[in-house]
């Protein structure tokens, strides 16, 4: 693992728990060519909030702390 992808590892990890506190969940898949693939659980599946949650949430989190991130998708 590069320290791109533990970068990324740390932010979801950070972002986890508050997911969960609402009975979501979020998992990271891969990074590849600037976006960060990611897999939902639980509560976020369906969810109306999730491109919210996704875009505002964690991928200006990831953008703003991870320089190669250019962006998130859900897989």
């Amino acid at each position: 693992m590069n320290n791109t992808e533990q970068m990324i590892k740390d932010v979801i990890d950070r972002v986890r728990p508050i997911l969960e506190q609402d009975g979501g969940g979020i998992e990271y898949v891969k990074f590849e060519d600037g976006i960060v693939y990611v897999k939902m659980h639980g509560a976020c599946v369906g969810c109306s909030s999730i491109n919210t949650t996704l875009y505002d949430g964690i991928e200006s989190i990831l953008l703003a702390e991870v320089p190669d991130v250019i962006g998130i998708e859900a897989v």
